[in-house]
Parts: C-alpha cells; structure tokens; sequence
C-alpha cells in the first residue's frame, strides 16, 4: 500500500499550480467518456529495443528489448563495422534491435508493369540489400564510397494490397492485407496513407542511410514511383538511457519475448504458404500536441500513461518491467485511472501481443505552432484484425491520451519471409 499512497498523496497534488489527483480524474473521466469520438488516438504505445549491437537474429534481441531502462552500451566502434545478416528465415529490422535512424518509403507500382515489374523490383532489391547490408556498394552504385561502414543497417520489404492487385494476384493476399478500419479518432490524410511496396531501412548512421535509400530508389526508377517518405529517429545504439518519445515518455516496456515470437509476429503453417515465416506491419504516422501535453504538470502526465514519467514504472510499482495492477485502488480511486494509456493497450494473451518498433518525428512546424512532431507508430504482428484492431478500438473509445494525438496516417503490409541463400525476396509469391 505504501507504494500506492505514494503515487497518489505527493507534495504536488497539494500545490495551488496543479489539480489534485481526484479533480484531474473527474476531468480525465469526462473526456475521456464525453469526448471520446472525437478524441484522436495514440495507437498502442511504442518500442524500445536495448542489447548488444551485434545482436542481429531474433534469439535474445527481444528479450534484450524488454530488459531494464538502461540502453545500449556497445562502443561506436562495434556499431560502425556491424553486420545484420540479409540471409535467413526472416527479414532483417524486425527483431533485430531498432538502429538509431529510419527511412520509411511507400512506393506505388508505374500501372501495367503487372507481375513481372514487380518480380524485376524485388530481385533488385534483394541485390541491393544484401550488399548494402554488408557494407558493399550496390551494383552500378554512383557513390561507392557512402556503402560502408555497414553501421548495422537493415533493409525490410513488404507488399501491400494494390501490389498483389498489379501482379494479378489479388485471390492470395490474406484478409488483413487492406486498408485498416476507420477509428473514430483518425484524421488521416491520403499523402500518409497506403502504398504497394514498402521498404523500412535503418541503420546507426544517417549517411549509410540516406545513401541506401538512394540506391533503392534508384533501383525501382521506371517500374514504382514513390508515395511518401517518412523519417524517424530513436535512441543511439551507444546511449546508456532508455528510449523515449517526444512526449517525454519512457517507451515500450512490454514486448513478446524472444520465445512468443512464433505467437506474435511470424506467420506460420497457418498463413499463406508464400508469407511463411513472414509478418505483417502496420505504420501509423501520430501527430503529437506538445503544445497542450507541456502545459500539463508531471503527475497529470502520469495519470494520463498510467506510467512515472521519469522511469517508465507502472503507477502501482517502482520497476519500468514491473507488472501493472490494474485493480489496485486507493481512497476507492482506482491508482491506475480508468481512461489510462496502459489500461487500454494491456492484452492478456501472448497471441494478442505486438512488436513494436517506432521512431519519433520532427518536422517544420506550421505558422503558429512550436512543434510538427509525432511518432511514426511501426508495429509488427501475424494479424492486425485480431491483434492490432482490437487494441486500438479500445484505446480509440477510452484512452485519455487520445487529447494530445491524432492519427493522420496509415498503412498495412505484408513483409515477406527473409530469403534462403541463392534466392530472392517474394521469390514463393511471384517464381
């Protein structure tokens, strides 16, 4: 209990210049119940990934994501001479521990280029990748000497619904390849929206990144033209503080771990036999007001999350990894307030989980504004109808932090199986 009166009876609740914390729950309790179809949502939470820089499979890297606060320490050296392998059962860049930089493309296929242009793009691709991965200029590459170090650079694939529609092979994509269902708290905007293919490319260093962009989209000139691009960017592999968002907030604390992977987020025998081994993705673009979230004080931020802000633990314990009690009350107050982040993105099933691998956005703001900033939302899983739209229905109808974001982009697709040797990407799909 004393961990509880904690949290709720601080010196700050009694100060004139914050609300105390039973006012600030009738608040919350009336957007939140009031205002909810208006309210925008935050889409989940995010992800922080810690580990060693060399830790490129799946076996300890997610493990490591959910560790302790503390982030990366391995030294620039290690990083910058790192490999993540191109070869293997899954792509690269989903468990694989989240680099520092990311480019997001979303490109549309030149219409009639029909299944053989998109077979031509993803043998190119996977030529393209795997030597960039390894620090090795692509074929033709009009700036060799931007190829290396490799910096642990990833690049991960996907095909969304109009690339299937392109190739004439509409009949195998599985139900979920399609436009998300609208929340009630979207606001999207089509120029963040959708896309044939898709490639995530990150990496530790942002010119290793900016050159294997260029190659790629070098590479995909005359058959895809590109839709939109987003940039993000996280914690480096060299910071020892765990990962935040803009908002201030320690992310991600609650991941699958290394061995529900085959739950979570990789296709199995029950999936289309071409996506095996594959997953699925789900990219949200969420603006953030930072505006109105800095006018909130600390403990109102708190009550918001369900989170301390300053080290990420649940309300009712003093660990981040600390397991939240959701039926912990205090003075008849539930201590983890019913319009709460994390009461609404909880899940009770190893099957629901998803793995969430974001980075933070900050762009030019408009005229008037401080900030035109978010998080790139990028969450990996089987299935998004039975494990990302669940979640984000409730937390579209409940979550409080709905006030401070908005959705304004979205977007699913299906990432391929990593390739064996010899072969290349989509290669059970497309021959």
């Amino acid at each position: 209990m004393a961990k509880h009166q904690q949290v709720s009876g601080g010196a700050a609740e009694e100060t004139s210049a914050a609300p105390s914390r039973r006012s600030f729950l009738g608040t919350g309790a009336a957007l939140a119940g009031g205002a909810g179809a208006g309210l925008v949502g935050f889409g989940l939470g995010t992800s922080r990934a810690t580990g060693s820089a060399a830790a490129t499979t799946a076996s300890g890297a997610i493990a490591s994501a959910g560790a302790a606060s503390g982030g990366e320490g391995a030294a620039a050296t290690e990083w910058a001479g790192a490999v993540v392998p191109f070869i293997g059962p899954h792509q690269a860049g989903i468990a694989t521990p989240p680099q520092a930089h990311a480019t997001f493309l979303a490109l549309n296929l030149v219409p009639g280029v029909g299944k053989e242009g998109l077979r031509r793009l993803m043998r190119q691709w996977t030529s393209d990748a795997s030597r960039l991965q390894r620090g090795i200029p692509t074929l033709g590459d009009p700036q060799p000497d931007l190829a290396s170090p490799p910096s642990r650079l990833t690049v991960t694939v996907g095909l969304g619904r109009g690339a299937l529609a392109e190739a004439g092979l509409l009949d195998r994509a599985p139900a979920w390849l399609a436009p998300l269902p609208v929340f009630s708290v979207d606001k999207l905007e089509q120029r963040w929206n959708d896309g044939d293919v898709l490639a995530q490319v990150c990496s530790e260093d942002p010119i290793i990144l900016a050159h294997a962009v260029r190659a790629l989209l070098l590479s995909a000139s005359g058959i895809a033209t590109l839709h939109w691009q987003q940039r993000g960017f996280r914690r480096p592999v060299t910071s020892t503080s765990a990962m935040r968002n803009l908002m201030g907030q320690v992310d991600g604390t609650v991941q699958p771990a290394d061995g529900e992977l085959d739950q979570a987020v990789w296709i199995g025998a029950d999936g289309p036999e071409w996506l095996r081994g594959g997953s699925s993705v789900v990219v949200r673009r969420i603006r953030m007001d930072l505006d109105t979230w800095d006018a909130l004080d600390p403990q109102a931020k708190e009550q918001v999350i369900g989170r301390r802000m300053t080290s990420g633990a649940p309300l009712t314990g003093t660990k981040e990894t600390d397991v939240p009690d959701l039926t912990a009350t205090v003075d008849g107050l539930p201590v983890i307030p019913d319009f709460a982040h994390i009461r609404h993105a909880a899940v009770t099933s190893v099957a629901q989980k998803i793995l969430r691998r974001p980075y933070n956005y900050d762009d030019t703001p408009a005229a008037g504004s401080s900030a035109e900033a978010g998080l790139l939302f990028v969450a990996y899983q089987r299935d998004p109808l039975a494990q990302f739209v669940p979640m984000q229905e409730r937390l579209a109808a409940k979550d409080l932090l709905n006030f401070w974001t908005t959705p304004i982009g979205s977007a699913v697709f299906a990432i391929l199986p990593g390739p064996a040797e010899g072969q290349t990407l989509g290669q059970a799909l497309l021959g």
